[in-house]
């Protein structure tokens, strides 16, 4: 990944209206972001559509090679409301989105828009998407294309079976258990969180949207679904199941140890923890003695005792109820309150310093 400052096309002439405008407040100002990469064909359309409905647009050009960043920047040369951002080597959609925030929030951006180039998503929802944010209900909001029948129904089998293993595996690894399509990629998020999240340690490339919400969660951000169509067309996509397959299911294992640590033990302990540890340690101690026992047996002939029996099945069906007594009270923590206004009073006296 580059570390030189991303280069600005230069503006020419007069923005478009914003329609949050200056007397609503910088909080109201909307910053759309957008990755390009191969999306050249796609990706005007895309621009001029969010553009309508945006204070400001980043056109984040992650080393493209059909130049994706050229055609936004021939086509809006008059728009100094479209900026084109252009990275020296292909970071990954991550690496590009968080260049595009960096300059958004150095601009003044209120709320962060995130969208793909290609398409398939409908920048007719902006207001809709970032109005839970201005509303002050949540922090962060994301697509979900799995609300309706209708729209599951034209999407390839293939992505809807995988995205039912990577929801329930993102629900683990995040605690946000209200939550689907954990890669949607259509967000919205409030500066104040944004400014909080650890960037140089999310994820890069295509686990980027899930790791996100790994962040988000040990804020306790508030995060809601808008429910969206995606239009699939001819374009191909650049995350290959396999891969997500192989890789995805170990980088979540690794995001709910951290959140179990952070959330159940460095920051609280309460009955939850002890659930965890007394199910863990139950399950293991049922499972271990059970199959020692089974393979003494086997090599014996010998049947076992009731009551080793039962000091192998015991522990096991306590674990099992301890540990699904701690599900359920993590199902019942979730997030529910947006945390940007609190967020926005420790920033302004963190900028203030104490005593003023």
């Amino acid at each position: 990944m580059s570390t030189s400052p991303p280069r600005t096309s230069a503006p020419r002439g007069e923005s478009h209206p914003r329609p949050g405008g200056a007397e609503d407040g910088s909080d109201a100002r909307i910053a759309v972001v957008i990755p390009c990469y191969r999306v050249r064909n796609s990706i005007v359309a895309v621009v001029r559509a969010a553009r309508e409905l945006a204070d400001s647009v980043y056109c984040v050009d992650d080393a493209c090679p059909d130049g994706s960043g050229d055609a936004v920047e021939e086509t809006f040369a008059e728009d100094s409301g479209v900026r084109v951002l252009r990275r020296d080597t292909n970071g990954g959609v991550g690496a590009a989105t968080l260049t595009g925030y960096r300059a958004a929030l150095a601009a003044g951006a209120g709320i962060l828009v995130k969208i793909d180039g290609d398409g398939q998503m409908d920048p007719r929802l902006i207001p809709d998407l970032v109005r839970p944010i201005l509303a002050g209900e949540a922090d962060y909001v994301k697509g979900n294309r799995f609300f309706s029948i209708e729209t599951v129904a034209q999407m390839p089998w293939l992505r809807v079976a995988g995205n039912a293993g990577l929801s329930f595996l993102n629900k683990l690894s995040t605690g946000y258990w209200d939550l689907f399509d954990p890669t949607n990629g259509f967000t919205a998020i409030q500066r104040n969180v944004a400014a909080e999240l650890p960037w140089s340690k999310i994820h890069p490339r295509y686990f980027f949207e899930s790791d996100v919400l790994f962040r988000l969660s040990v804020l306790r951000a508030r995060v809601l679904e808008l429910p969206v169509t995606a239009r699939y067309g001819t374009e191909d996509s650049h995350l290959s199941e396999l891969q997500a397959l192989v890789t995805f299911p170990f980088l979540h294992l690794r995001n709910f140890g951290k959140r179990v640590a952070y959330n159940y033990f460095l920051r609280n302990f309460s009955v939850a923890s002890l659930n965890l540890v007394a199910g863990l340690l139950l399950l293991a101690f049922g499972t271990v003695f059970g199959a020692l026992r089974w393979s003494i047996t086997a090599e014996s002939g010998f049947a076992s005792t009731a009551g080793t029996v039962m000091l192998a099945g015991l522990p096991v069906i306590l674990g099992i109820q301890f540990l699904l007594s701690f599900v359920a009270h993590d199902i019942s923590m979730t997030p529910a309150q947006a945390v940007h206004p609190r967020l926005a009073l420790l920033q302004r006296l963190g900028n203030d310093g104490p005593g003023t």
